[in-house]
């Protein structure tokens, strides 16, 4: 994020009046999935260059089988036509290991296998040789399920195959990031049918989706790329937002949000060479209190005054008493309605809000900026709920607002309402990681029983849709 000296864009210029946030998105709730199903044999789903036995390919050609008959049945109901299966092959390449004898075809639209490393990719180039297939790096897939878990190949599997869908329709996008996004629409869409319990041979069970999400964050585009660069996938926000579209509101949504020039992007380019030296970060603290620069927490409470004082003038017509903030080192302040052991809040007796600046605000800031100003977001959302009296006594419903109203109010740092701050590159990518890394834990949502992808979703919500799905009477 940035502190600058320079006019911003009229409040609401960008994506409609503060109330709103940037587009439409759809909110939604995971439910368990089934057991652990049977694999599928390597006679039934066929991959050249397979071996039997390894994880990556037994559930590469699980994924692969279910995802043909999830197309089956979701293809015509969505695009109406009938199905057509793969024409080409699908392919298990070890860049370290490649014999050409087990690739009798070769491998997908005829590349090299120094292509495939470290990726996975579908081909649709009927000039090329075995056109329309998947080719992927077993070798890289078992790197992914180690660090995100089991279910992270038959996403990406999932993935490529929203890319054959994309062969199959007459409309569908054509810029490299709508296309990119979409597919990780469509494997969000399949992975809801997966987690719903109706695959056979893929299995999926709720708490994995917060793992699921985070592998997103590898196989982002690096912080800065252009939205508009060829070959941009999108950046961590845009890919979390695609695949929670698709789990949310099935192929269908994923068919019509996804057109050329029809979606918000937050993905974007530095435009500041100082801001590009920090990768887009201010100082945690500066030090100083030069009114031309400032630190994170500075940009923080500043932002988060000037946003809330917007708010309660324009949405509640009524005045915003901005609360105090205060850090504490590991050990909770002396508040009544304040648990020791949590890393925020919001205390009523004194009307200060709370941050552990050991615990929470120096780990968020390894993050990065804008995961310390989300921290420090929530329990200031709180004390906007409080003076506009609202409940406080159902603690999930609490937390499912506030976090909607952090959402909210990075929209309108997107939207840059304010004239002397704007978001960096990679900031909105740092909140969804905070959601996914502290949310889940008691110290920072006591009482709560939301996941990580159901605090991401709701974060999304308040970014996307505004005030009027954070549960603050508007």
């Amino acid at each position: 994020m940035r502190h600058v000296l320079r006019r911003g864009l009229a409040a609401g210029a960008a994506c409609g009046l503060l109330l709103t946030g940037c587009a439409t998105a759809v909110t939604g709730q995971g439910r368990p999935g089934a057991g652990i199903a049977q694999d599928v044999s390597p006679d039934q789903q066929r991959i050249d260059g397979s071996v039997v036995g390894d994880p990556v390919d037994d559930t590469a050609r699980d994924a692969l089988a279910d995802l043909d008959t999830y197309w089956q049945q979701t293809f015509p109901e969505t695009f109406g036509g009938s199905w057509e299966p793969l024409a080409g092959t699908l392919n298990s390449v070890d860049p370290d290991d490649f014999d050409p004898a087990d690739y009798p075809d070769g491998l997908t639209c005829g590349l090299e296998v120094a292509d495939v490393e470290d990726n996975a990719y579908y081909c649709a180039a009927p000039d090329y040789p075995n056109s329309d297939g998947i080719t992927y790096d077993r070798s890289f897939m078992a790197e992914l399920a180690g660090e995100y878990g089991r279910y992270l190949p038959s996403l990406v599997m999932a993935h490529e195959w929203g890319h054959a869908i994309q062969a199959r329709y007459d409309d569908a996008p054509q810029a490299s990031i709508n296309a990119e996004t979409q597919a990780d629409c469509f494997a969000g869409s399949f992975t809801r049918w997966v987690l719903d319990g109706e695959a056979q041979y893929t299995s999926l069970r709720a708490p994995e989706l917060d793992q699921a999400l985070q592998g997103f964050l590898l196989i982002r585009d690096p912080v800065g790329t252009d939205a508009d660069e060829q070959g941009a996938h999108g950046s961590f926000f845009d890919r979390v937002s695609g695949f929670q579209e698709g789990y949310d509101g099935g192929a269908g949504a994923c068919r019509d949000a996804f057109g050329d020039g029809e979606r918000v992007f937050t993905q974007q380019p530095f435009t500041d060479d100082e801001d590009l030296d920090n990768n887009g970060n201010l100082p945690l603290e500066d030090g100083d209190d030069d009114p031309r620069t400032a630190d994170t927490l500075e940009f923080t409470v500043s932002t988060l005054e000037t946003f809330w004082t917007t708010a309660f003038d324009q949405l509640f017509d009524a005045g915003f008493q901005p609360p105090a903030v205060e850090l504490f080192p590991g050990s909770g302040p002396d508040c009544e309605d304040l648990d020791a052991d949590r890393d925020l809040g919001y205390c009523p007796d004194d009307q200060t809000v709370y941050v552990d600046e050991t615990d929470l605000i120096a780990p968020a800031y390894e993050i990065g900026d804008f995961a310390v100003a989300t921290a420090v977001a929530l329990p200031y959302a709180e004390a906007a709920r409080a003076q506009l009296d609202l409940p406080d006594d159902d603690e999930q419903a609490v937390t499912t607002s506030t976090i909607c109203l952090a959402g909210w109010y990075a929209a309108q740092l997107f939207n840059e309402t304010q004239e002397t701050a704007q978001l960096s590159p990679g900031d909105l990518d740092e909140a969804i990681s905070f959601l996914l890394d502290f949310g889940t834990q008691a110290a920072v949502f006591p009482g709560s029983e939301l996941s990580g992808f159901e605090l991401v979703d709701t974060y999304r919500s308040g970014f996307f849709e505004g005030a009027g799905v954070c549960d603050v009477g508007v």
